[in-house]
């Protein structure tokens, strides 16, 4: 069953591959007809010898397609690092998120757990605790589910698409299956490091915890105020 079910998440990745390709490759196309008509209107001008009204507005549009087009190419997608999911992003069966759950005493925590389903309808999700050990199910609600990272960052060429040092995030505790408020101490140097944090700890005098390393993809915004 875990063989099937691994078969079917490489198919359903294999599919997602090919139509960010092919989305990619008409973006490229769109970008490249604008670059072609730019330089048609500029063989046109010469030609005429003249920098007609018309040529004039025609080439502002032009610039301004090819500037947002530029832009958008530079611009890290959603999900990669700390670029947060579009607010439409819906997780897929077997994605990996931070949910918050209620605790046995009643407190609240997050929890990594992994997407059963997703109710349009009723606009909740059905998540896995991944904790071996306390399996439990939960309904939650959009609110409740933040999706995590699913690329790592390169810091030399997208360092906006990092969290920074002393920025307030959730972050999944060492050898835990729990996410806990902290602090970024340092964030990766190169795509394949982890952060350093913080933790939120009242049993240092500082209230932090010393420098623990974190992997990108279970580091996540938090949305709270930081402790006085």
């Amino acid at each position: 069953m875990a063989l099937v079910s691994a078969d079917s998440r490489i198919a359903e990745l294999l599919g997602e591959l090919h139509q960010l390709i092919k989305q990619t490759q008409e973006e490229r196309s769109r970008s490249e007809h604008n670059l072609v008509n730019i330089q048609k209107t500029h063989e046109r001008m010469q030609t005429e010898n003249k920098i007609s009204p018309y040529y004039r507005t025609k080439l502002r549009g032009l610039y301004t397609t090819a500037k947002a087009d530029a832009e958008a190419e530079c611009k890290p997608p959603p999900l990669c690092g700390a670029v947060p999911a579009a607010g439409d992003y819906v997780a897929k069966p077997g994605d990996k998120v931070a949910a918050r759950v209620k605790a046995l005493e009643g407190d609240e925590q997050w929890i990594l757990a992994e997407v059963v389903s997703y109710s349009h309808a009723a606009n909740k999700y059905e998540v896995d605790d991944i904790d071996e050990e306390g399996k439990e199910r939960h309904t939650l609600s959009r609110r409740r589910i933040i999706p995590l990272p699913q690329w790592k960052t390169n810091p030399e060429t997208d360092p906006e698409a990092l969290f920074h040092k002393e920025q307030l995030v959730l972050a999944l505790y060492p050898q835990t299956t729990c996410f806990y408020r902290a602090l970024i101490h340092a964030p990766p140097q190169r795509p394949q490091d982890d952060y350093s944090v913080l933790f939120e700890d009242t049993s240092y005098a500082d209230g932090y915890s010393p420098p623990l390393n974190v992997a990108q993809r279970y580091v996540v915004a938090c949305k709270e105020t930081k402790k006085k």
